[in-house]
């Protein structure tokens, strides 16, 4: 069994790495655009994605923490691979929306179930420090070089030929269904009482038991869980902001695909970096980085110019990396094996809610007024979560940490 879940860890790194190698990404705005798209109806398509995403995000966690997290993953391989090879045929609105929400079942599937799959695998391993889990920080950097490498890739097929980009990225998308199936159901947190093995079906799991750990336990899990989807949706704001950026300066598909993949090498990097400065600086030093360096790059992108503002742009996508580690392994030591799934996906979930609500106006705000207006607008917005979320965060996290020091000072 040992030799089965170390392969697990192997395969969840694969498929990271297939899933984030998207070849379109670095192009997709010109991409749609080229079908007669308006920059806003390029945002009201994200925002279909997203709303497929939270139709499915919370049942498609339970699904997993039920039924198994390779039986979702395998389902979501499948969706994944019909909706690229649809997009071969997609020319319109109507027939892109249905690829975004063929993407969106396939995203719901695979979203929570991959980190929950490679946590369990990892407790059933018992490897070292579980407070550290190294394999979060591994899983992020190999989606980050997955995601470069696709850029550079898609960028250069792009000057060639859309079409040969896309036939491409859809015969790749197929290579998921292949590695998901040699994944293995590994037992739950053998501490947990309610844990089973593999060869048995995983316990009915009551939201409400859910909804009790997340609000009345740990105040940091409270807050962890906010700060998640705040700072994700302030990254995915300004990554469907940054291609328009790149138009407004006259850059090639080239020159987008070379700059999408040095801002994922950023982000790779930021996570090979992150556990490393949580445990030099400490857990509140890293806070504060979290949540400045996203205001200090948006209203530098917003406010700069030319390449001092693409410049500014990596520091946001840095940070990106940071959380991807940080708070993503905070919030997931801190729930059950049992229901890791579908907590992950209800965190997505959120983060998806409000790009339905940002994504449409943040895209009519910058065809009618300019991009630089649309990132203060999303520069605001993180300013006014990192007061409301990211502060209370920190001094929880101070709390704690003086409560431990005194607990330690204490006579025995």
């Amino acid at each position: 069994m040992e030799k089965l879940l170390k392969r697990n860890i192997r395969i969840i790194y694969g498929l990271a790495f297939v899933h984030a190698f998207m070849l379109i990404v670095p192009v997709l705005v010109p991409f749609f655009q080229s079908k007669g798209l308006t920059l806003a109806e390029v945002f009201y398509l994200q925002a279909i994605y997203a709303a497929s995403i939270v139709i499915l995000e919370a049942p498609s966690g339970y699904i997993a923490d039920t039924f198994g997290r390779r039986t979702t993953l395998v389902a979501g391989a499948i969706a994944h691979g019909l909706g690229y090879l649809w997009l071969n045929f997609a020319d319109s609105f109507l027939s892109l929306m249905l690829f975004e929400i063929t993407l969106g079942v396939a995203m719901s599937l695979v979203s929570g179930a991959d980190i929950a799959l490679l946590y369990d695998s990892e407790r059933a391993l018992a490897r070292g420090d579980q407070e550290y889990t190294p394999s979060v920080a591994h899983l992020g950097f190999f989606k980050s070089v997955a995601e470069g490498l696709g850029a550079l890739l898609g960028g250069i097929l792009a000057l060639w030929s859309f079409d040969l980009m896309v036939l491409a990225q859809s015969l790749t998308a197929w290579t998921c269904l292949v590695l998901s199936l040699f994944l293995v159901e590994p037992p739950l947190d053998p501490a947990d009482p309610t844990s089973v093995t593999s060869s048995k079906r995983r316990n009915v799991v009551s939201f409400r038991e859910i909804w009790q750990h997340l609000t009345q336990g740990d105040p940091i899990l409270r807050l962890v869980f906010l700060a998640l989807p705040i700072y994700s949706l302030t990254n995915i704001n300004v990554t469907w902001l940054v291609q328009p950026y790149w138009d407004s300066m006259g850059l090639s598909l080239a020159m987008f695909g070379v700059l999408w993949c040095a801002q994922c090498l950023t982000v790779a990097i930021a996570n090979q970096c992150g556990f490393a400065l949580e445990r030099k600086k400490g857990a509140v030093f890293a806070l504060l980085v979290i949540g400045l360096l996203p205001l200090v790059g948006i209203f530098g992108m917003a406010f700069g110019s030319g390449w001092l503002g693409v410049g500014m742009g990596f520091v946001m996508f840095f940070c990106r990396g940071l959380y991807q580690v940080i708070l993503v392994n905070a919030l997931n030591r801190r729930v059950p094996g049992r229901f890791r799934a579908t907590v992950s996906s209800l965190n997505s979930l959120l983060m998806r809610m409000g790009f339905i609500v940002t994504g449409p106006l943040l895209g009519f705000v910058a065809d009618r007024h300019g991009v630089s207006i649309a990132l203060s607008l999303v520069g605001l917005g993180t300013a006014i979560g990192f007061v409301l979320v990211m502060m209370p965060l920190i001094q929880a996290v101070k709390d704690l940490q003086a409560s431990r020091a005194q607990s330690d000072a204490s006579p025995t």
